[in-house]
């Protein structure tokens, strides 16, 4: 490879360039990629065409993947591979989140091993072509105050994954209800890779601090979850066709902007897990 990377924004996210994502990677590329991943938390790789078997293959260079609990929405051949898509079939879509519009949340918050990483892969988009923003936690961390971290300190927040369904008008099964109970994480994640700490909460699954009043909780919350969302810790990302888009979700979260629902969509994702060995994730 001959890379070549350029930053999409001023504390986080790099445009690689030189990279093939059909092509296996040896271990030197792929520890190189690691460690630009692990350095900017969101890396783009534009003008790629790649099938689902590919796809797999290329983000299994950055950990385990997740088989989705919502089961309704895997590709049929590849179950690593979660359909995010209005397209309709039998009168239905075959991927999640169609048409609805998402807050800003972190993917797979709500389970005990969360994920460490997302690959999404641009294969149908609206003329308009659509836009992801993201958020960089760790630099929203960094830049708070003392004070607001001393109060921040050893505190956990519960997670919901069904209160994130309830309020996109996402229908869940029970099954899938039962396998992704509320759960308490801690408000701020050490990153297992890197060592440096972010904040782990977001507008669409955290609903509460532990331990705290009900109106404090919800104060603290609202004044975190519009201090995340400043520009200059946001980068939105407008689509091209072919784009493949890695994040780093022990440190971003972001949020899928507003589309022609009209117009169809469709992405392809892997979920990336953090390395098995590791006892404590955070």
């Amino acid at each position: 490879m001959n890379l070549s990377t350029r930053p999409l924004a001023t504390t986080f996210g790099a445009e690689v360039s030189g990279v093939d994502l059909s092509r296996p990677l040896d271990e030197q590329a792929a520890n190189t990629l690691r460690e630009l991943w692990h350095r900017h938390a969101l890396l783009l790789f534009r003008g790629q065409t790649i099938d689902e078997k590919q796809l797999v293959a290329f983000s299994r260079n950055f950990g385990a993947l997740e088989i989705h609990l919502r089961r309704e929405y895997l590709s049929p051949e590849n179950p690593e591979v979660l359909y995010v898509s209005n397209v309709k079939k039998d009168g239905r879509p075959i991927g999640i989140l169609s048409d609805t519009e998402v807050g800003w949340h972190y993917d797979q918050i709500y389970l005990p091993r969360p994920a460490v990483g997302s690959l999404l892969y641009s294969v149908i988009i609206p003329a308009d072509r659509g836009a992801t923003s993201f958020a960089d936690m760790t630099a929203a961390y960094e830049a708070l105050p003392d004070a607001t971290k001393q109060r921040l300190e050893g505190r956990k927040a519960v997670q919901s994954y069904e209160a994130f369904n309830r309020s996109y008008s996402v229908p869940t099964s029970e099954e899938q209800r039962k396998k992704s109970p509320d759960i308490e994480q801690p408000i701020v994640r050490t990153h297992p890779y890197s060592g440096r700490k972010a904040l782990y909460i977001c507008p669409g699954m955290t609903t509460r601090i532990a331990g705290f009043a009900e109106q404090e909780s919800a104060t603290l919350l609202a004044e975190l979850f519009a201090w995340t969302v400043q520009p200059r810790f946001v980068y939105t990302h407008a689509w091209q066709l072919g784009d493949a888009l890695l994040w780093d979700n022990a440190c971003t979260m972001h949020r899928r902007e507003p589309f022609d629902g009209t117009q169809q969509r469709l992405m392809k994702r892997t979920t990336i897990l953090p390395d098995a060995a590791m006892a404590e994730p955070f």
